[in-house]
């Protein structure tokens, strides 16, 4: 299933850039140093950043410092493995905008992702 709940981490390795601008939440792909890699159509639509804006910056300090907090960007940091869906406000460039998060991060993965359902 490629819904925001169901959504594999593998799965969203494996999904060339055309899927990926087909899904109906945003997906942001990170390297391990936090340098945005993935930046989906979707998203960029939404947030309203044009994906070249965003691809190759670092995600928490140039683009979405109101998730460079303890409850995203450290979770990064701090844990090994997650999958974990939490309700957030993102308040960056725009008024305050309630949205759900999942989190992925695995030991095997190369990326990590945002998934960002508004």
């Amino acid at each position: 299933m490629l819904t925001f709940e169901a959504i594999s981490l593998d799965a969203l390795d494996a999904l060339d850039g055309e899927r990926l601008d087909a899904l109906p939440f945003g997906v942001v792909g990170l390297s391990s140093e936090g340098v945005v890699e993935i930046y989906n159509a979707t998203e960029a639509q939404l947030a309203g950043l044009p994906r070249d804006s965003v691809l190759g910056t670092h995600y928490f300090s140039a683009t979405a410092q109101c998730m460079n907090n303890f409850m995203v960007a450290q979770r990064f940091e701090d844990e090994a493995e997650i999958d974990a869906i939490i309700d957030y406000v993102l308040t960056l460039r725009m008024r305050p905008t309630p949205v759900r998060l999942r989190l992925l991060k695995a030991p095997q993965a190369y990326h990590r992702f945002i998934l960002i359902q508004r």
